[in-house]
């Protein structure tokens, strides 16, 4: 489970609602007691439930009929229900509806992303990384975890990856022996990820030994021999593709016998269209 703490979530609501809903307190209706029911018109994986719930609850709403992060739910399914006064039901409406609509989006894209290599690769993973918009990393990480994706790197002082970048800084950028020892003797415990960005990249980093290479922006062809060669260089490496890894590319990718991919494409999924419906009483929800 991911923790959402009070202070985020009311952070998703205050965006709208900090000074209340005028057309509800126009209207002179806050007080009547309603119920509100959020619909995934498409069907899919969901996700966002449970941010969901904590916004409607500190805005004094009772929960019901609540589907878990995760669940695979059908066309026109209800995800959440919330019963209450008006006022506090209007103020809830559309925050908890872009909540649900976004993170429904990525579940549901990384989801399509899964079943796609999974139908080849049954022990095949989709990781995704860091580079999510800003400001939703959390609520990002809970709709990955709900679609059962994993996260590649929380933060760059989770993991040990070694960039171009970094070797830019080294008195021999190519020595990857040299920056893969230095980085096993001063983080014993990690393991060590480096990134190529050419094939005669990968296959120096190969015969360094490192025990994850991720291969950047490389064709299906390149990819295939860096396969090819992988086991006599480091046997024990595990490869991963990464750059420009989407649900339209991810089938090119399919026959190279890579099955880790790393990707950021499911942040920037359309949203799920939700539908929300309000009424004074149950009938017609």
């Amino acid at each position: 489970m991911i923790y959402f703490s009070q202070a985020q979530t009311d952070a998703l609501l205050l965006e709208d609602i900090q000074g209340g809903d005028l057309t509800t307190r126009a209207l002179g209706i806050g007080s009547q007691p309603g119920v509100m029911a959020f619909y995934h018109r498409q069907g899919g994986c969901a996700s966002g439930t449970a941010v969901a719930r904590q916004m409607l609850t500190s805005l004094g709403l009772t929960v019901s009929d609540m589907v878990a992060d995760g669940e695979q739910v059908s066309a026109g399914q209800r995800l959440i229900c919330a019963h209450g006064n008006a006022a506090a039901l209007h103020q809830g409406w559309k925050a908890v509806q872009n909540v649900l609509e976004w993170s429904c989006g990525v579940s549901r894209y990384l989801d399509e992303m899964l079943s796609m290599l999974r139908q080849r690769y049954p022990d095949g993973q989709i990781a995704c990384t860091r580079k999510a918009i800003p400001g939703t990393r959390l609520l990002a990480t809970q709709a990955i975890l709900a679609a059962g994706g994993i996260i590649h790197r929380g933060g760059c002082a989770e993991t040990v990856l070694l960039f171009a970048n970094h070797r830019h800084f080294l008195s021999n950028p190519n020595d990857w022996a040299g920056a893969i020892a230095r980085l096993r003797s001063h983080a014993p415990e990690k393991k060590i990820v480096v990134e190529a960005d050419t094939p005669e990249e990968a296959l120096a980093a190969l015969r360094a030994a490192p025990d994850v290479l991720q291969l950047d922006k490389f064709t299906p062809e390149q990819a295939t021999e860096i396969v090819r060669q992988a086991p006599s260089l480091a046997p024990h490496c595990t490869l991963a593709l990464t750059g420009g890894i989407t649900l339209a590319s991810l089938a090119s990718y399919l026959d190279c016998g890579i099955r880790l991919f790393i990707t950021s494409a499911p942040y920037y999924a359309p949203p799920a269209d939700i539908k929300v419906s309000l009424s004074p009483d149950a009938r017609g929800i």
